[in-house]
């Protein structure tokens, strides 16, 4: 009954203002309620806190955006179980909504009941936490060659989710895509490749960062490709020698895992199985003989292809002198390179040498080809008559 009295006054106050009253101005008269905006998670609890710094019991009230009266101070109005009374007092009404959703988001006023009434607003706003992301486009296997589609998808953010993509630990882009449902939104991204042989076990992560997420959500799916084998063949020594015990590997990959390997010599089947042990992948020749010389192949297969190896043998006599006549030759060659080009560089040097002589001789015996005898030309030889004058000495 009190509360619809107060209700009633605050209308005819609305109305008809205050003229005609006799009463006193009150203390919250001149001021304003004081409020501040309010974040909450999506399913946690909001407070809401409305204050005056001066009141002479003047009530309190706290509106919800549809303007409904949730508390009139420490009065409840809203039939609604989520809502509570945290304090109510004459300077302040705080009020506490548990189980926040997206719908209570919005602005919320706070009342004075002076004359006139004085509101403030304060705006709730509530973060929807996001889905945890999930990822399709992986029917099963995909097969080497095989151009796949993953897209990752979380509902339910707001504000809108972020997603990024990782290639083990190294980051790819993919092509967003947001669409709103309701108050929140769903956020997808995609990637498109092409698969191979090397995609296989490669793990694709999405991952979903948020407002309202103190760690990312984390989603992992991890590739399986099927390819054709492919092998080589590894070998025990680098020359092999008779008498000597002899290993050779066919390393094989392959999704799904091989048949066993068949090993051939020659195109046909192994000459001698006594020596020659096959075990798993690894071709063992006991002790090695000439006659084991030869092309080896090794062959794998699954459901999706064959791929084959070659290895050729050749086996060395230890005690053969010529075992080693590559190195000799070799030597040899180089040998006789470096005689050959020293010969050439003593032949150039004579030569030049002789022609420098020559030029020498002829020019400090010009001037002397007509002279009847050898002091005669030595007396006319240039340089030691035209030139007499150059090569004097001066003493002082």
């Amino acid at each position: 009954m009190m509360m619809l009295q107060r209700h009633l006054l605050f209308l005819l106050f609305s109305i008809f203002g205050v003229e005609g009253t006799k009463s006193k101005p009150r203390g919250g008269q001149g001021q304003f309620p004081i409020t501040q905006n309010v974040t909450a998670l999506e399913g946690s609890a909001a407070n809401m806190t409305c204050r005056v710094d001066f009141n002479d019991n003047t009530s309190l009230q706290w509106s919800n955006p549809a303007q409904q009266t949730l508390f009139f101070g420490d009065k409840k109005a809203l039939r609604d179980n989520r809502i509570e009374l945290v304090r109510a007092s004459r300077q302040e009404l705080s009020i506490r909504i548990n189980d926040v959703s997206l719908a209570d988001e919005g602005q919320y006023t706070c009342s004075l009941f002076t004359m006139p009434v004085k509101t403030t607003k304060a705006f709730l706003a509530v973060l929807g936490v996001p889905e945890r992301p999930e990822i399709t486009g992986l029917a099963g296997p995909a097969l080497d060659g095989e151009v796949i589609a993953l897209t990752c998808t979380s509902a339910g953010g707001k504000p809108a989710a972020r997603i990024r993509w990782f290639r083990n630990d190294k980051e790819v882009q993919g092509t967003m895509d947001v669409s709103a449902s309701g108050k929140s939104w769903t956020v997808r991204s995609s990637l498109r490749f092409q698969v191979d042989r090397f995609d296989d076990g490669v793990a694709y992560t999405c991952l979903v960062e948020h407002e309202s997420l103190d760690n990312p959500y984390m989603t992992t799916e991890v590739l399986e490709v099927h390819y054709a084998p492919y092998v080589k063949i590894t070998h025990s020594m680098i020359i092999p020698q008779e008498g000597q015990y002899f290993k050779l590997e066919c390393v094989s990959r392959g999704n799904p895992i091989p048949e066993p390997v068949l090993w051939t010599k020659d195109g046909g089947d192994l000459p001698d199985a006594e020596r020659m042990i096959v075990e798993g992948q690894e071709l063992t020749i006991t002790t090695l003989n000439k006659t084991d010389n030869g092309t080896y192949r090794c062959e794998a297969s699954n459901h999706l292809g064959t791929s084959s190896a070659d290895y050729v043998l050749f086996v060395y006599d230890p005690n053969a002198v010529g075992q080693h006549g590559p190195d000799h030759a070799v030597i040899g060659g180089v040998v006789a390179v470096v005689v050959f080009i020293t010969l050439c560089l003593i032949i150039l040097l004579g030569r030049y040498l002789a022609r420098h002589k020559g030029t020498y001789l002829t020019h400090e015996a010009k001037g002397s080809e007509d002279a009847p005898d050898a002091d005669t030309a030595i007396i006319n030889a240039e340089g030691n008559h035209v030139h007499a004058e150059e090569k004097k000495e001066y003493f002082i």
